[in-house]
């Protein structure tokens, strides 16, 4: 759960684009700060979608990107109490979600897909990541994340048999 004082880390809809603003005058920090923030993304699921959005802007960092890091880094300070619980659970059954975004970033026209899958009650897996090809429509980048998450499930079917 997520402190209410704390705000959102990032809409879905805000573009981020190379062309934003002037140029962040320290890019050695911003990469640190970034390589350590997708480190981090392993443990905390929640930050994943946006150190994503983040990182693909390391090469030429803008102060527009700088800003979304220290709100990052503002989230993590404010929410740093609060953990994800697992519990008790006679299920042994997979559930999975997924979703995909159509041509979601406007400078490479590629869509991102993420699933998670519940083991019972208790998150299993997760993954939000930007698709190898090009869909040319909502219902194929759908089809791609539908496939990610198939393999997924079988390959955590695997693992429990």
């Amino acid at each position: 759960m997520v402190p209410s004082r704390v705000p959102p880390l990032m809409s879905t809809t805000v573009a981020l684009t190379s062309t934003d603003t002037e140029a962040f005058d320290d890019p050695t920090l911003y990469r640190s700060i970034v390589g350590g923030l997708h480190y981090l993304s392993f443990t905390w699921p929640d930050i994943a979608f946006v150190v994503h959005r983040v990182s693909k802007f390391m090469h030429q960092p803008k102060q527009s990107h700088w800003i979304y890091v220290k709100r990052i880094l503002r989230y993590l300070k404010h929410s740093i109490s609060y953990c994800l619980l697992l519990s008790c659970s006679s299920s042994s059954t997979f559930q999975a979600f997924f979703d995909a975004d159509w041509v979601g970033d406007t400078e490479d026209r590629r869509s991102v897909g993420a699933y998670c899958v519940f083991l019972g009650s208790n998150l299993s897996s997760l993954r939000s990541k930007q698709q190898a090809t090009i869909a040319c429509n909502s219902t194929e980048a759908e089809y791609k994340a539908l496939a990610d998450t198939a393999a997924e499930l079988q390959w955590l079917q695997f693992l429990a048999a």
